[in-house]
């Protein structure tokens, strides 16, 4: 009886805080309420990516020891029947179980209703057996009595892989992993609350006091500027293509050469972020903003830029074309072979000659080096060697380097592409800039996002850059006419009836990124319409095509029409019923 009173003195009066500490450690439990996190759309509202009600399912450890579960090896019991369900390993499950001195583990999280509902009507099953059995003086083992679940959210993409390459996906802590979804990780997740109750064998006990809670508060939505219809169409030409080339990838930009905003950003191959388990790892990025390519003569109209802003010769100038011309250590050449040609400087545009531009930019100065200063200086302004300004997660700024860098080949190679590696929205965007009357807009994907209490915040407003003056951007549209509507111009695959069309194609050789040289060519089209009153810009490339033609007029000029032609409709844009100039592509040579 000594020892009885002493223990009970011990434990009541002398560590009676202690144990009251310990009771109310073990009493009460503290969930996290996950914050909904908010939707992005289209422009138009369309839901891209939203959230539904999920369950992550939760079990208490010490519900599973023997004494408490009345079973020697409930763990293993309840992995086995938890597994098909789950979708997750036996041994990885009953582990968890398994945890020592522990009230809760995450058994799986962001599950459907219906997962949910199979473990609670296999519990339910448990639960009368084990009445049963308890009747009958039996034990009365119930395995997944201690199994749990915890309201929350999964994410999901109603329209499967349309514009996967900007959305990215949630990662399994509910944590944007690439994409919008990273970039905008902390406006789209909100704030997570909290919620403090009293637990009596695992369950809540509701007539408790004690409870405390904070309230977690939902993300914001997202508005891109992105068309849903449009991206989807982006999406189909370029899938297409690539199939048919059998290539490693092509990206499609569509952007409004007013505002600057990107309409489509479409790449092939994509992936589902629906199901992230099956996506293949290389397809999984944007590599429409990812990727860093040699533009080939795309990057022409810079150089053509250069020169008419620096007037050292008009779209009439004659420029004598050899078939080989010898410049520093090597002997250039046009992609075909051909007499002597006897071109205009719209005429070196239009048949995309590679001699014609290395004369006609020897001509930016004095010399070769000084003649390199400038051709760099415009190149910056235009934005080659910079991020784009879409702050997107992992895009590359490309390749330029400083003109006193450039070996004896580059200074010969950059004014037609080649020796500087730029990525697709970068080069969308020069051609915005000719549109757009010289100014470059700094391309936005995000129109604006809409709070928890409804209230529409705008994005901030794009930086506006001028590059060269309206009159050489003019004369510049009038030149790339010529590319698409002569005869002998090189994009004549991208003509849309009844529209002035502005364009420009290209084929480069392809660094391999494996090889570390160069190997296969990127392909390329870029232009804008209607070329007199620009609303339009597509730039549309094609990587290591295999089958077929390799030529950037005859894969992507297809391409290009295609999605231009479906974006002209989709935004009722009329044809502005004026003629073209048709510019002289050629001169008769005096005797």
């Amino acid at each position: 009886m000594l020892v009885f009173v002493v223990r009970l003195l011990q434990v009541q009066a002398v560590d009676a805080e202690a144990y009251t500490d310990k009771a109310e450690k073990h009493r009460y439990m503290s969930v996290v309420l996950a914050a909904e996190r908010g939707e992005i759309t289209d422009r138009s509202g369309v839901a891209l990516a939203s959230s539904v009600d999920a369950h992550d399912i939760t079990a208490d450890p010490k519900l599973f020891t023997p004494g408490e579960s009345k079973s020697p090896n409930a763990p293993e019991q309840a992995a086995a029947l938890l597994a098909p369900i789950l979708g997750k390993e036996t041994g990885e499950l009953a582990e968890k179980l398994r945890t020592p001195n522990s009230r809760y583990t995450v058994l799986a999280r962001r599950q459907t209703p219906q997962v949910w509902k199979q473990i609670k009507d296999l519990k339910g099953v448990l639960a009368e057996k084990a009445r049963t059995d308890r009747a009958a003086g039996g034990p009365g083992a119930n395995v997944l009595a201690g199994v749990l679940q915890e309201s929350s959210s999964k994410r999901v993409y109603p329209n499967a892989d349309l514009a996967a390459g900007i959305l990215g996906y949630v990662n399994a802590e509910g944590r944007g992993g690439g994409g919008v979804e990273s970039m905008l990780d902390k406006t789209l997740a909100g704030e997570d609350g909290e919620i403090t109750y009293a637990q009596s064998g695992g369950r809540r006990v509701p007539t408790a006091d004690g409870t405390r809670e904070t309230p977690a508060v939902p993300g914001s939505d997202v508005e891109l500027t992105i068309d849903r219809d449009i991206q989807w169409a982006a999406q189909r030409a370029i899938s297409d293509q690539v199939s048919k080339s059998r290539a490693d990838r092509g990206y499609v930009i569509v952007q409004d050469t007013r505002t600057g905003e990107v309409l489509a950003m479409a790449n092939a191959p994509g992936f589902d972020p629906n199901d992230i388990s099956r996506a293949d790892a290389t397809a999984m990025g944007n590599a429409a903003l990812q990727d860093a390519f040699e533009p080939g003569s795309t990057a022409k109209v810079m150089s053509m830029a250069a020169v008419l802003e620096e007037k050292a010769a008009t779209p009439g100038t004659h420029v004598v074309v050899p078939n080989r011309l010898h410049r520093g250590d090597r002997l250039f050449k046009d992609d075909i072979d051909h007499p002597t040609w006897y071109l205009t400087l719209n005429g070196v545009l239009a048949k995309s000659s590679n001699i014609g531009t290395i004369l006609a930019t020897g001509q930016l100065g004095r010399t070769q080096a000084e003649a390199n200063e400038v051709l760099h200086s415009y190149l910056r302004k235009f934005g080659i060697g910079s991020p784009s300004g879409l702050g997107y997660p992992g895009e590359t700024p490309g390749i330029l380097a400083p003109p006193k860098k450039w070996s004896t080949s580059q200074q010969y190679t950059i004014p037609f592409g080649q020796g500087l590696s730029i990525n697709a929205m970068q080069a969308a965007s020069v051609y915005q800039t000719i549109a757009n009357g010289g100014v470059r807009v700094e391309p936005t994907l995000v129109r604006g996002t809409r709070g928890p209490d409804g209230r529409f915040g705008a994005a901030p407003e794009p930086r506006k850059t001028r590059v060269v003056s309206e009159r050489t951007a003019k004369t510049l549209s009038t030149m790339l006419e010529s590319v698409v509507g002569s005869e002998e111009g090189t994009g004549t695959k991208a003509r849309i009836p009844g529209y002035r069309v502005a364009g420009k194609t290209g084929t480069a050789n392809r660094v391999d990124p494996e090889l570390g040289r160069y190997r296969g060519y990127t392909a390329s089209f870029a232009g804008f319409a209607p070329s007199d009153e620009p609303r339009i810009a597509v730039y549309c490339a094609i990587q290591n095509p295999t089958k077929g033609s390799y030529f950037g007029g005859q894969i992507c000029g297809p391409v290009y029409q295609q999605v231009m032609q479906f974006a002209l409709k989709t935004l009722q844009v009329p044809p502005t019923g004026n003629a073209p100039a048709r510019l002289p592509v050629t001169f008769e040579p005096g005797p």
